[in-house]
Formats: C-alpha cells, sequence, structure tokens
C-alpha cells in the first residue's frame, strides 16, 4: 500500500499534541503507512526551509497550535504556508484545542484557531472549511488522531459536528462512559481529589457532563481517564478551555449554573428533587469510610 505524505506544521504551540501522539503505541505500524514530509520531532526527509518554499507534495496537512498572520517559521508567515499547502491537500487536520479554537494562546488579541476564535467562526481560511476536520483537546488523544488520519486515507465518510470535529469521537459527552456515573445521579459529592468514590460535578468543577470527548471510552494508554484517576475534567476540548476556577463549581441558590448538555432546567430541578430524597446505604457508607 503506497504511503500517505502527511506535514505536521507547528504553529504556536507547546508541542504537548506532539508529545501525546509519540505515546501511540502502534507508532511503528502507523509510519509503515504514512510519511512525514516534515515533523518538528521526527526525522524527515525535508528541512523546514524546505516546507517553508512550499513546493512539496503531499496528502494531509496537520496543523498543530494556534494560528497569527504575525508568527513565523523559517521567517515566513503560518498563514502564508497554511495558505500554498491548503489548495494542494486531500485534507486539513487541526490537532489540537489551540489550532483548533485558538485555546490557551487565543487569550492573546489576534490568535484563533484555524477556523474559530473560541465558538465564533472565524473568515481567515474559511474557503478551506469542507476540506477540514477538527480534533481538540490538550492533548489530544493519538488514537483518535491516527483512527482519524486512517479514515482519511480510506477514504471513508467522516461525519463531523459543527466545529468539523468527527462525530465518531465527540458526539457524546465525557461525562458518558464515567465510572461515577452513579454518584452522579444520587449527587454523593466526592471531598478528596485523587479518591476513587464520589462525583467532582456539584463541589469540584468537573465539567465532564457538558463536554464533547471519548476520554471515558477510549482510556489514555489503554487504562485511566482524568475521572477514573480522581480529577475533574478540565473541558480541554472545547472552545471555552480554557476557563478560570477550574475546580470550583459556580452555583445559583445550590443549583449549577452550567448544566449537563441538553438537560433543561425544570428537568434537572425535578431529578435534583427525587435524588435527592433518597439515601443508598452502599454508596454512602463505601464513600465515607475510604
Amino acid at each position: 500500500m503506497k504511503k500517505t505524505r502527511v506535514l505536521w506544521l507547528s504553529a504556536i504551540s507547546c508541542n504537548g499534541n506532539t508529545h501525546s501522539f509519540l505515546n501511540y503505541p502502534y507508532l511503528e505500524q502507523f509510519l509503515s503507512d504514512f510519511e512525514f514530509i516534515y515533523h518538528p520531532v521526527l526525522e524527515s526527509d525535508y528541512s523546514l526551509e524546505d516546507i517553508t518554499a512550499c513546493g512539496i507534495a503531499c496528502d494531509i496537512l496537520l496543523i498543530e497550535g494556534a494560528i497569527s498572520s504575525e508568527f513565523q517559521r523559517a521567517d515566513v508567515a503560518i498563514t502564508q504556508i497554511i495558505e500554498s499547502y491548503a489548495q494542494e491537500v486531500k485534507k486539513i487536520v487541526t490537532v489540537g484545542t489551540c489550532a483548533t479554537f485558538g485555546g490557551i494562546f487565543g487569550e492573546n488579541d489576534n490568535v484563533t484557531g484555524l477556523h474559530f476564535d473560541k465558538e465564533k467562526r472565524t473568515d481567515t481560511f474559511e474557503h478551506y472549511f469542507d476540506k477540514t476536520i477538527s480534533i481538540s483537546g490538550c492533548p489530544i488523544h493519538p488514537e483518535v488522531l491516527v483512527n482519524t488520519l486512517y479514515a482519511i486515507k480510506k477514504e471513508l465518510l467522516i461525519s463531523v459536528d459543527k466545529f468539523l470535529r468527527p462525530k465518531e469521537y465527540f458526539a457524546y459527552t465525557v461525562h458518558n462512559g464515567c465510572t461515577r456515573n452513579e454518584y452522579f445521579e444520587y449527587k454523593i459529592d466526592n471531598h478528596k481529589f485523587g479518591t476513587l468514590e464520589g462525583c467532582m460535578f456539584y463541589e469540584h468543577g468537573c465539567q465532564a457532563p457538558y463536554t464533547q470527548g471519548s476520554c471515558n471510552k477510549i482510556l489514555w494508554n489503554e487504562v485511566n481517564s482524568k475521572t477514573r484517576a480522581g480529577l475533574p475534567c478540565m473541558g480541554c476540548t472545547e472552545p471555552t478551555f480554557p476557563k478560570q476556577n477550574l475546580f470550583h463549581t459556580k452555583k445559583n441558590m445550590g443549583i449549577p449554573q452550567n448544566l449537563p448538555v441538553g438537560v433543561a432546567k425544570r428537568t434537572y430541578l425535578t431529578l435534583a428533587g427525587i435524588t435527592k430524597a433518597f439515601t443508598i446505604e452502599r454508596l454512602e457508607k463505601k464513600l465515607f469510610d475510604d
């Protein structure tokens, strides 16, 4: 099978997505099917100067990091490099929340994601909207990226959401699959990070009920996730990331200000009233015994 030629272009980035990708357990197999014409860390046939000359053929353009017309690579504006390659490739993939929405770097003026400034769609590269796929996350899960690249290679249909993220990985919330769901349902709170019992939504700012992602379905290192390890989800796949006061749940009269995706306030209040009336000794005893 012919190798698919890929360009990994690093914009304004901490390289966290690169490091996550390098932890992919089957990287050797991946590199037998894909060829990087350039990668900021992996050995490749071409230099950054060769790439910025914009004459190297490739099939997929990967962009890691936020975008600014003022940012350069080898004395060439990153926007110019993207524009040159975007015209030629079959697909463009934003790798991480910074490349997708601006992320942490998007707090600065004139720094955005490729198509989105947080939730707002930009017109910077709107003419490539139809050939772009977004993989958000801080960092991305390597399996999500690799599986998406294989789908592109095999020319499979990839259904995407309004932020161009593959629905296969972003059509449900991080809460879906969380091992603490029973504690969530009966509003039994966690009181200490790192413990295995209790829900972290009500007191510790867990954003899993309104964060689209697959962290609790495709586990990190095939064994774990933040919520399984006893830490709140930080909502890193969302355009609102990063939020302030990550470990705090803002409430209005005891009701969380942000409710789970798709749950109306009246419905939530009804369910909350019912579940609070229950005492689940099995759950509460286990929590407080620990």
